[in-house]
């Protein structure tokens, strides 16, 4: 594994999307193309108060300027750490379906499903996903749904222990995002990923999460996700991550963090969550970004990557495991 890591990636930045009228902090950030406007969903609140509301904003163009809306409102799903929506456009019956935790800091929880035709009211429809006590997903959160090969999945953050997560897969049994959901389970953990603190580390931070499966046009597959690094100060560890492959299930293979820390004002320290959208030929990849100071705000940043450029890595990433037989 050592050998097909890092692979570097060109991108271009385009700098600080949003700065919130309503919220100090803006993490988690989701774009949802519904064909005419690109919407921006994401978790909008303090992480010194830890609650937090559903951030929307609205653009022409993927890279702004974007409107803030009003929070989107939960018709039923309510509390503090209700947060991190995972949303997809479904063009078929031309709602938006978001998926959503209700806890992250503790066990238990659950994935809960809503919908919506503007992306401002969610109905909720039912309970996805809940978690599994004395198991590997006795906690589950951050989920965020995917289209793979015509197949619905949900892909997550599950833990035995708070702050530990790994990363697991349930696909739909049916053409509904309601289900009924086959848990397929652990498709990523600590020791698959090289560039992550591991569960000896003697200052562990934090587990695998903020994960996303996204369809390449050759049918590979990208998987976008949050690691901390095994070395540096708290504040500047968290990255983003990619890795590569042929099916939903994996294996999986590391391409190493993807975007640098930049400049000493918001994006200076750490970077986290990310989630991409693929139009044309580019992925833009939407990222959470705090400097490393006493008054660290997460801010949204957005990174724009070559689709052919990321074809090209993940096929040879790919060809290269085989020849290697595993």
């Amino acid at each position: 594994m050592d050998k097909l890591f890092p692979k570097k990636f060109s991108y271009e930045r385009k700098g600080l999307m949003i700065k919130s009228n309503r919220y100090w902090d803006t993490k988690d950030p989701c774009p949802v193309f519904d064909g005419r406007t690109w919407h921006l969903f994401g978790s909008g609140g303090s992480i010194q108060t830890k609650s937090w509301h559903i951030l929307h904003a609205t653009s022409l163009h993927p890279e702004g300027p974007w409107t803030e809306d009003e929070a989107s409102l939960l018709e039923t799903v309510q509390g503090p750490h209700v947060a991190a929506p995972g949303v997809i456009y479904d063009f078929q019956d031309k709602l938006f379906h978001l998926f959503i935790q209700r806890e992250f800091t503790q066990l238990g929880g659950t994935v809960e499903h809503l919908a919506s035709p503007d992306g401002l009211h969610f109905r909720f429809l039912d309970t996805s996903l809940f978690s599994i006590p004395g198991s590997d997903e006795a906690g589950i959160y951050d989920p965020h749904p995917s289209i793979i090969a015509g197949k619905k999945y949900l892909i997550y953050s599950g833990m035995r222990e708070v702050m530990r997560p790994d990363l697991f897969l349930a696909e739909s049994m049916s053409d509904s995002w309601s289900g009924p959901w086959d848990r397929k389970g652990k498709i990523i953990s600590h020791e698959n990923i090289v560039h992550h603190n591991q569960h000896d580390h003697q200052d562990y931070e934090w587990g695998l999460e903020g994960s996303q499966l996204i369809e390449l046009p050759s049918g590979n597959i990208l998987l976008n996700a949050v690691c901390f690094l095994p070395e540096g100060k708290r504040g500047e560890r968290q990255r983003v991550f990619f890795a590569a492959g042929k099916d939903p299930l994996g294996p999986y293979i590391t391409l190493g963090p993807v975007i640098e820390p930049y400049g000493e004002d918001w994006e200076g320290g750490e970077n986290g969550h990310a989630a991409g959208l693929i139009f044309g030929n580019k992925l833009y990849l939407y990222y959470q970004s705090r400097a490393f100071s006493p008054r660290n705000r997460w801010c949204y940043g957005l990174a724009v990557f070559s689709v052919s450029e990321i074809e090209e890595v993940v096929k040879n990433v790919l060809n290269e495991n085989a020849r290697w037989g595993h």
